[in-house]
This record gives structure tokens, C-alpha cells and sequence, in this order.
């Protein structure tokens, strides 16, 4: 079997993971994708994808789907449905896009939230994003960078709440490349799977832009409000509230759109797909067999 043909690809809806089948068709004329605002796309994002958080958008894409569910005929009868967002986002940095784009980074997006419910056909991801590419265009952007979580992520329990993936979609584009993983890092986990990242740890440490969503990350789901000494706020609430888990970094892949550049940066093999399911659940639990940090291990690492 083509180790780079998927056997099923991941969805999420309500924030859990779901998987379609390989082989499916998709009929475009079912389907339509336009702009939608970042309000739309925000109360998505929020409600279906894994990290139930949304980034600094800057275009919004939404495929609407002819075909509804049975809640959404009851609630909205034959409106199109929304079954599907893209935001392409202002990454934490701007050498996140200059490295591979080099120039002005507006020139180029992170693909920072992709999200389809499940039960579209296997085939939207590739089309929508293709269609984005298109709209993307006429904007001016010339390039995106995608990043892809292949962390397994698990509560102090053992119980498992993210599986990871590769980025089978991006491998699936046409001018698509692999370039790399991103270094490790740590990560504090609440027990839902929402993360605290080292960047939204600084946002609090030093009382940034940002500052009250991320403290709020903690206040709303125990902590009281931040003292005068943030630091030593973060140093007593979060091994209350969270585990510290190590992830081996995110897999990058980036592609163009049209041909006026090319990005920057050496393709590698696409990461491996598996070629049966056996392989692939022997793999994933071997993985989820390792443990994460207690949340009674000292967190001064992260508050440096």
C-alpha cells in the first residue's frame, strides 16, 4: 500500500476527533466556500476544533454544505450549512513565514485553524484548501505555512484525548513541502486538552498584549485573579490546574500560490502514513504509553 494514502482522515466536531473512510468522492455543486467574518469563523473554531482557541486571523474561509444535518434542518431548515473553516492567521512571530517567504510578511499566511465537521467526504480537505489558494491569490498573498500537531496528548489519568496527525492533507496538495519539525517544547495541559503555551505563559509573566484571555485560561477554571506578582501566581496555580507534558515538536509544511515564488527551505520525505491499521494503533499506543509529568514536578523551567 502507497504509505502516503490514507486510510481514513481525521475530523473534529465538538472538539473530539472522528474519522471518514478513504475512497470517498466528493460532488463539488454540493459545496460552496466564500469569506465569512471572523465572528463566523471565531464560533466554529471554538466550538469543533481540538484546541478551542482561535488566532490572530487575518482571512476567513467557510465551505457551506448543500446537504445538512438533521440539527441543523431542524433549527435552520434549508439554509446552507457552515460545515467548514479556514483561517489564515498572523503567526507568533514573523520569521515563522519570512524563513520560507522571504520579504514582507504579509505576503504570506499561517493556516492557523483548519477544521471540517464529519460528515463531509474525505476529499473536501483538498478541495477547500485548494479553493482558498484561489481566493488567497486575488488578495495577493503569495505563499502559506501550515503547521501540523502530531503530539498525543494524555491526561495525568492515561485517558487520551488527542491522537495527533501528520498532515496527510497537506501532503495531498500539488506544490506542497515538507520541510521540517519545530523544536521541542512543554506544554501545560487542563484536563479538557486546552494547552498554555510558553508564549501565552510570557503574556502573563510580563503582563503583555494578550495578558487577561491568557490568565483568564486559569481564573476560569479555578484560579482567583492574578496577583501583583503574576509570576508567582502562575508558579502557584499551575500545578493545580494543569499537566506539564513534553511534545516533540509540530511537522511545517508550506506550498505556493501561483508561481511568482518559491519557498525556501529543503523538502523531506513526507512523513510516513501507516500501511495497515495494526501498524498504526501499535504505533499510536505506544506512544500514549508515555507518561506525562506530574503536575507536582516544579514549573520554574517554564517561568524563567
Amino acid at each position: 500500500m502507497n504509505h502516503r494514502a490514507p486510510l481514513f482522515c481525521q475530523r473534529w466536531r465538538e472538539n473530539r476527533a472522528t474519522y471518514r473512510p478513504a475512497g470517498e468522492i466528493i460532488n463539488t455543486s454540493d459545496y460552496e466556500i466564500a469569506e465569512i467574518s471572523k465572528a463566523d469563523a471565531k464560533i466554529f473554531v471554538q466550538a469543533h476544533h481540538y484546541s478551542k482557541s482561535f488566532p490572530a486571523a487575518r482571512f476567513c474561509y467557510g465551505i457551506f454544505s448543500r446537504y445538512v444535518t438533521p440539527e441543523h434542518w431542524n433549527t435552520y431548515g434549508l439554509v446552507p450549512q457552515l460545515a467548514g473553516v479556514a483561517v489564515y492567521s498572523v503567526p507568533r512571530h514573523p520569521n515563522v513565514l519570512t524563513n520560507v517567504f522571504p520579504g514582507d510578511p504579509n505576503d504570506s499566511a499561517e493556516l492557523g485553524r483548519f477544521v471540517l465537521l464529519n460528515h463531509l467526504p474525505l476529499n473536501c480537505e483538498t478541495y477547500f484548501i485548494s479553493r482558498c489558494n484561489e481566493l488567497l491569490k486575488r488578495k495577493g498573498i503569495l505563499g502559506v505555512v501550515a503547521f501540523a500537531d502530531p503530539n498525543i496528548r494524555v491526561q495525568k489519568n492515561g485517558n487520551k484525548i488527542l491522537s495527533g496527525h501528520i498532515g496527510t492533507i497537506y501532503s495531498a496538495l500539488g506544490k506542497s513541502l515538507f520541510i521540517g519539525r519545530s523544536k521541542p517544547s512543554y506544554l501545560h495541559m487542563f484536563d479538557d486538552g486546552t494547552t498554555l503555551d510558553p508564549r501565552a505563559l510570557s503574556k502573563i509573566r510580563n503582563r503583555e498584549s494578550g495578558f487577561n484571555y491568557a490568565s483568564n485560561l486559569l481564573t476560569s477554571r479555578g484560579a482567583d485573579e492574578p496577583w501583583a506578582n503574576p509570576k508567582l501566581w502562575l508558579e502557584h496555580w499551575l500545578p493545580k490546574l494543569t499537566t506539564r507534558t513534553r511534545t516533540q515538536g509540530t511537522l511545517k509544511f508550506t506550498w505556493p500560490i501561483g508561481n511568482r515564488i518559491i519557498p525556501r527551505g529543503r523538502p523531506l520525505p513526507y512523513p510516513k502514513e501507516f500501511a495497515t491499521v495494526n501498524e498504526m494503533i501499535a504505533a499510536r499506543e505506544k506512544a500514549a504509553n508515555q507518561q506525562p509529568i506530574s503536575r507536582s514536578e516544579s514549573v520554574d523551567s517554564d517561568l524563567q
